[in-house]
């Protein structure tokens, strides 16, 4: 709004204060206050009524989670302050004053960009992960040498609980410059594992005992079907693996089943009497004992 419209709308209440015994510059500030005031509040009012449930509604058409629409929301809410401030600064007729406050605020923000990179830097990061969704609250994930089940997503950091129960607060910079696994993004995995039979022993025998036990799990899906492959031929052992896939992975899940699995096959070598060997590391060659010199003969 221009300043002529701002002096008109404002003439009639700085006759007012005048009229009530005000001085003439305390009534021009007074006015400016109050037009600041009223400003402010109509587009706060508005912002609140209207802005923020229209993000709301689109952050809901977009099936943003739950976890990411706090952040976003507030950060909506900071515009919608910052907008009011802004217009009730014009409205009020403090131009000249908010285009110093607007310098001082740049010269401020640079200074404070240059000192603050590493939190810039990680809250752009939660912005990308919100927008990528690489992994959400609930999901098990593994990094570098890290893995746990994910807690919390805020703009600056991700707190992953480990599997001892230990809390990692993880700066979300180091999730996006890494490689990350998500194995519970689908809603199946697959797992694998090396069971090692003796030379000696019958390798189809074995592959049919690994693939019922497979097929006798019921937490290992049916189709995509159990599968084994002789992938290693070992120094005492031939290496048989298993690859099956189990559905809605979860840590506990992957752990337990894959246990359960293992011990139910190496139940049944054992009645098939199938052997699973253990390195056997043999020493060839002899010993020389040669009698040190200086001993002295044993007193008679």
């Amino acid at each position: 709004m221009t300043l002529p419209l701002v002096a008109l709308e404002a003439g009639p209440i700085r006759a007012t204060l005048e009229q009530a015994g005000l001085p003439e510059p305390v009534a021009t500030s007074a006015q400016g206050l109050i037009l600041f005031v009223l400003a402010f509040l109509a587009v706060w009012v508005v912002g609140r009524a209207v802005v923020l449930p229209l993000v709301s509604r689109a952050l809901d058409s977009r099936e943003v989670d739950r976890h990411a629409q706090v952040p976003l929301v507030k950060i909506t809410r900071f515009g919608v302050l910052f907008v009011a401030v802004a217009i009730a600064f014009g409205f009020a007729g403090f131009g000249n004053f908010l285009v110093s406050m607007a310098g001082i605020a740049a010269a401020g923000a640079l200074a404070i960009g240059l000192a603050m990179q590493n939190v810039i830097s990680n809250f752009v990061s939660g912005v990308f992960i919100y927008t990528d969704k690489p992994f959400k609250i609930g999901d098990w994930i593994e990094w570098d040498d890290h893995s746990g089940v994910v807690e919390d997503i805020s703009l600056r950091v991700t707190r992953v609980r480990t599997f001892d129960n230990e809390l990692l607060t993880v700066p979300n910079s180091a999730l996006t410059e890494s490689v990350v696994k998500n194995p519970t993004d689908a809603d199946r995995l697959r797992l694998k594992f090396v069971f090692g039979i003796g030379y000696g022993d019958d390798i189809q025998q074995a592959t049919d005992v690994i693939v019922e036990e497979a097929e006798r799990h019921p937490d290992i899906l049916d189709d995509p079907a159990p599968t084994v492959r002789l992938t290693e031929l070992g120094d005492s052992d031939v290496g048989l693996q298993s690859r099956f896939w189990i559905a809605d992975p979860g840590r506990a899940d992957f752990v337990r089943i894959r246990g359960e699995y293992v011990t139910a096959v190496k139940r049944r070598f054992d009645e098939e009497g199938i052997d699973i060997p253990y390195p056997v590391r043999t020493l060839e060659g002899g010993l020389e004992l040669a009698e040190p010199a200086g001993i002295t003969q044993p007193l008679e």
